[in-house]
């Protein structure tokens, strides 16, 4: 690896523990989290976020936001949001040199960099599409003209694991959208403690930032030249494949518990957010380890168990658990 590179890592590494620092200033614990949401950020991946009320997921969010420099939008998903209350809308204006009336876009808060969609499941599938659609092109099209969304892109979208009542819950090619699926847990007893000792006085944070939006354009660039050896890249295939009931990589054992497995673009994010795992410490090409890490967060929403896997009370994350300790034998 030449000179330029090693610099590259470095410097992506300590720009790393330098937002976690300053993140750190407004959350307390939530460590792997934040790490994951690093991870996703400079991996180009968007983020499917699941955790009770009360966690501080927009917190974190917005922190990240804050710490990168990044336009940040928050949008609260309802049953009466439209598609245009995402994406923009058209209003009938003047036009201030032929003084003719035209219609002129409005654009939405879809127009940033980071948004946190709260609560995604609360809204129609019409209105969800709108999102996702963004998700994927990268664009916004209203009447006949098509708008392209400044990178970075991320969006954050959460949902509530407790209150399913009223809700849209989204279909499975529309999850295969997000990176990551992560699922926010309550803190300890010590960081309880230092969260209820922090937020019940008067207390000011200033979380300064550390990076720029084309800075992380270029190092997003920059991760995906990272080389990746091959026993990483047959571990991570195989890894996805066996998740699929109908392949000759499942083991036995599984293909009666799994009615769906991951799709390709799962093997892709496992290396990718491998990569960028691995740049973030400094080092110059990730490990089986890499994958195993991320393993969870890329396929828990991507694997759909079967019913006797429920009435067994396993969950995909018990599935990857034991494919994780075939495959590594």
């Amino acid at each position: 690896m030449n000179t330029s590179n090693v610099d590259a890592l470095q410097k992506l590494h300590d720009i790393k523990n330098t937002i976690i620092a300053e993140i750190r200033k407004e959350i307390v614990g939530q460590d792997l989290v934040i790490e994951q949401f690093l991870t996703a950020l400079f991996a180009a991946g968007h983020c499917l976020i699941e955790g009770v009320p009360g966690l501080a997921k927009t917190m974190l969010v917005s922190s990240l936001a804050k710490a990168t420099a990044m336009k940040f939008s928050r949008i609260q998903f309802t049953p009466d949001l439209m598609p245009s209350d995402i994406t923009g809308t058209e209003i009938l204006g003047v036009d201030e040199k032929s003084n003719k009336r035209q219609f002129q876009f409005i654009k939405g808060p879809v127009f940033s960099n980071i948004i946190l969609a709260d609560e995604i499941n609360r809204t129609p599938p019409k209105t969800q599409s709108s999102l996702l659609q963004a998700m994927q092109e990268y664009q916004v099209t209203a009447g006949n003209e098509t708008f392209d969304l400044e990178k970075p892109f991320l969006v954050m979208a959460t949902q509530n694991p407790i209150e399913q009542e009223g809700t849209y819950p989204l279909p499975e090619a529309q999850l295969d959208r997000f990176m990551f699926n992560i699922i926010i847990d309550y803190p300890s007893y010590d960081e309880e403690v230092m969260i209820v000792k922090q937020t019940t006085v008067n207390r000011t944070t200033d979380i300064k930032p550390v990076i720029n939006a084309q800075q992380i354009v270029e190092f997003q660039n920059f991760v995906r030249k990272i080389p990746v050896s091959d026993h990483v890249m047959d571990f991570a295939v195989k890894l996805v494949r066996a998740t699929r009931p109908k392949s000759d990589d499942c083991p036995q054992e599984i293909k009666d518990k799994v009615s769906w497995g991951a799709g390709p673009r799962a093997s892709q994010y496992l290396i990718v957010a491998a990569k960028t795992r691995a740049a973030l410490d400094g080092r110059p090409s990730p490990s089986i380890d890499d994958v195993k890490a991320i393993a969870h967060i890329v396929l828990r929403h991507r694997i759909l168990v079967s019913f006797a896997a429920e009435a067994e009370g396993l969950t995909a994350d018990n599935i990857i658990t034991i494919l994780l300790q075939k495959i590594n034998k």
